[in-house]
């Protein structure tokens, strides 16, 4: 994992932990795939409409926030979350 993977893991992170309630259950993980950097959101069951928002407005900031750290360094980024 490079350390532009890392930090837009970081980004992920850093703004989905204040928002669930288990916080021991959140994992982030990411993986690179040429030049796109894929960020997997894996948390309780309970917390997950907390992370995908109404109409998926939260889950949608996110994906803009890390594509907008990832534009500068000329790399994609794919944020996904897990069931």
């Amino acid at each position: 994992m490079t350390e532009q993977s890392a930090n837009i893991a970081g980004l992920v992170e850093s703004v989905v932990r204040p928002l669930v309630d288990f916080e021991d259950d959140l994992e982030i993980t990411s993986r690179e795939e040429g030049n796109t950097v894929i960020v997997e959101i894996s948390v309780n069951e309970e917390d997950a409409g907390k992370v995908i928002g109404r109409q998926g407005r939260v889950i949608k900031s996110v994906r803009t926030l890390a594509r907008a750290a990832a534009s500068r360094n000329d790399m994609n980024v794919e944020v996904e979350i897990l069931d």
